[in-house]
């Protein structure tokens, strides 16, 4: 198990650049769904507006 984390010893390498793809593709995802509320939030705010 040892020599599969350590990976030849590029381990640290492959290890960190893992944990960095997942944190920018985790941050995509947020800032995406945040993005998509405030949009729906302006949305709706703005065909309130136009009824009233």
């Amino acid at each position: 198990m040892r020599e599969f984390f350590s990976m030849g010893g590029y381990g640290a390498y492959v290890w960190s650049a893992y944990f960095l793809c997942a944190v920018v593709l985790g941050g995509a995802v947020v800032l995406s769904i945040t993005n998509l509320r405030t949009l729906l939030r302006t949305l709706s705010d703005s065909q309130q507006g136009a009824s009233d």
